[in-house]
Formats: structure tokens, sequence, C-alpha cells
């Protein structure tokens, strides 16, 4: 339980980090991924449609975790222009923040693959 616990709140605590914006939607395409994906297995018939959307909604979550890299490296940028000097500490934790959106959002498009492989693996000919 308390296990459980700390593994919640280090999960919120990195989701806050890597900036809500673009970390709280694709933590929420990633359970619709998943939930799609057990759709399919359990879906009868054709899951062609279902495939596709997985398809999409992946594809859409790598996006979007790059584009909130993108946006979180131009507002760095533009406040090392302002200050003009960063410590090399304060560069590296920057850079750590930038990386957290992509690692969600490609960790999501993996998932996303990952079923469409598994269920075109066991699709019905």
């Amino acid at each position: 339980s308390l296990l459980i616990l700390n593994l919640v709140t280090m999960l919120f605590d990195r989701l806050n980090e890597g900036g809500p914006f673009f970390m709280y939607p694709l933590f929420f395409i990633l359970i619709l991924l998943i939930i799609l994906i057990v759709k399919g297995f359990l879906q009868k018939g054709s899951v062609e449609k279902t495939m596709s959307l997985i398809s999409s909604i992946a594809l859409f979550a790598i996006v979007w975790g790059f584009l909130g890299q993108i946006i979180g490296l131009i507002g760095a940028f533009d406040a090392i222009e302002s200050i003009g000097e960063v410590s090399p500490a304060v560069l590296a934790a920057g850079l750590k923040v930038a990386f957290l959106a992509p690692v969600l959002g490609m960790f999501t498009f993996l998932v996303g693959r990952l079923g469409i492989i598994i269920l075109t693996w066991l699709k019905k000919d």
C-alpha cells in the first residue's frame, strides 16, 4: 500500500515537472490507448477501425510530446538570453525537464505500436 502510494506520488511529480499542459494529456492518451488495445482484443470481427484509431492517436502522442519539448526549449532559451549566464547545473536541470514530454510521448507511441503489432498478429484472416 505504501509502495503504491509512493509510485503514484512519483508519477504525478514527474507529470507536473514535465509541464502539466503537455504531460497530463499524454498520460490520458496512454490510458486511452491501453483501453483501445484491450477493446481490440475483446472485439469480435474486424478490428481495422480500432487499429487505425490506435495508430493515429499514438502518432499524435509522439508529436504532442515533441511540441512540448520545442515550446519548453524556446522558453528556456529566452530565459537564458535574458539572464546572460547560466550554470551548467541549471542548464542540465532544464534539459532534463525538456525531455520528459517527448519521452512520455515516445513511450505512448511504442505502447500503441506494440498493441497494433499484437492485434495484427492475432487477427483472423
